[in-house]
């Protein structure tokens, strides 16, 4: 049986749901499709994005000749068959264009990767490879050189996938829209919720849903719980996870290890995902610890980015360290209420332009005009050296917006601050 992410693929551009910070109506990515001039691309991004499906659609536009073929599985002898018959094409009476699509691009060594640029350089091939890995870092230099387009593929929303799902329960040719399946519209949300932005999790677990559901049963919260095999937890109350995490967010702030732990403990157990915790606690590092501890930072995203490998159920081990560390650790706001209290001076009233000695003197001119003439380099007087650097208005008033505390390792900046104002 085909399976039902497979059989719901978009045929045309205009069903094609996400990605909508380059491929929307009027986009450049868009009206090179539609304009039959899109050129080589490497889509990379997380699993069940729509790359494949994109880059079919995309074939499907151009009237072109179009393979398909998978890294994991093809070498490069069928490749070189292949740029073979498109030359064939390209140079013959028909005078068409192949386009090839390269799944899990970055399998493929660095030898099997080089085999491509003659053809893409002559333009025998129009050649668009799709990633999970970041190609700057998995694609040849040689290659990145002849594909002038890289687009990353962001998860898909709940609502992205909402509409999917939606969709798929309505449409009467492919989808489920023959047979009236009923259904909460808070159960499929939450199906939505936990895919993690993955189309085909999400329509794959719906396919198994409605192929084993018991007739003139509703698709509720406890059938995607039981087909998610995870608990719905705060998905099925409004605002529950938004209240964990300021819950988790204050004890931290409070210096309390044992609440904050706490609450963690019941967002992992409410079906919280790791990208949303680890934002809050990054934010974190910053907002309620910065200078009084400069190192959480640093601790945290090592924290997150463990989990993010890791995944659950582990990952909770990594995350679990980031908030014993933040809620053990000195408290300082001093970062965000310094770039309050500058945002809120630009905001309502006037500044000065930038002091002349401090504006950039590196290009012809800039000394006529006064540019950087009287400006002294700390470093030629030891590291520190007197001289204003704020806007003449701010600097005459004496303005200052950070101001120090004195916990943790807050106390030595705030004493060397000082000890220059001496």
């Amino acid at each position: 049986m085909i399976p039902l992410s497979t059989r719901m693929r978009p045929n045309r551009i205009e069903e094609f749901v996400g990605q909508d910070h380059f491929m929307y109506p009027g986009s450049l990515f868009y009206n090179s499709i539609k304009n039959k001039t899109f050129d080589s691309a490497i889509f990379f991004g997380p699993s069940g994005t729509g790359k494949t499906t994109l880059a079919r659609i995309i074939a499907k536009e151009m009237d072109g000749n179009f393979f398909e073929i998978n890294a994991s599985t093809t070498g490069t002898k069928e490749l070189k068959e292949l740029i073979d018959r498109a030359k064939l094409s390209f140079y013959g009476l028909e005078k068409k264009t192949t386009y090839v699509y390269i799944d899990e691009f970055h399998r493929w060594n660095k030898l099997q990767q080089d085999s491509l640029l003659k053809a893409l350089e002559e333009g025998v091939i129009k050649f668009i490879g799709s990633t999970t890995e970041n190609p700057y870092f998995a694609v040849n230099n040689a290659v990145i050189s002849r594909v002038r387009n890289i687009y990353e593929f962001r998860r898909l929303t709940p609502d992205n996938l909402l509409t999917i799902l939606k969709r798929t329960l309505e449409d009467c040719s492919i989808g489920f829209g023959n047979l009236n399946i009923k259904y909460d519209e808070d159960a499929l949300r939450i199906l939505a919720e936990l895919a993690n932005g993955d189309a085909r999790v999400a329509l794959d677990t719906l396919g198994f849903i409605v192929d084993n559901l018991s007739e003139g049963t509703v698709i509720d919260q406890k059938i995607v719980s039981e087909a998610m095999q995870r608990k719905v937890g705060f998905y099925d109350k409004g605002d529950d996870r938004y209240n964990l995490l300021s819950a988790l967010q204050k004890s931290i702030r409070g210096s309390d290890p044992d609440a904050a732990i706490h609450y963690f403990a019941r967002l992992i157990d409410g079906g919280a995902d790791i990208q949303m915790i680890g934002r809050r606690l990054l934010v974190m590092a910053s907002e309620d610890i910065g200078m009084a501890y400069p190192s959480a930072i640093s601790i945290v995203t090592s924290c997150v980015q463990a989990a993010l490998m890791v995944g659950l159920p582990e990952a909770a081990i990594n995350l679990s360290q980031a908030v014993i560390v933040l809620a053990s650790s000195p408290k300082s706001n001093s970062a965000i209420s310094a770039y309050e209290a500058a945002m809120g001076d630009l905001h309502s009233r006037k500044t000065d332009d930038v002091p002349d000695h401090l504006k950039d003197s590196h290009y012809s001119g800039a000394k006529n005009l006064g540019h950087g003439l009287d400006y002294k380099y700390p470093h030629a007087y030891g590291g520190y050296v007197k001289q204003q650097y704020l806007p003449d208005n701010l600097y005459k008033e004496g303005v200052k917006y950070y101001n120090p505390t004195t916990n943790g390792s807050e106390a030595s900046f705030k004493k060397y601050l000082e000890s220059l104002e001496k």
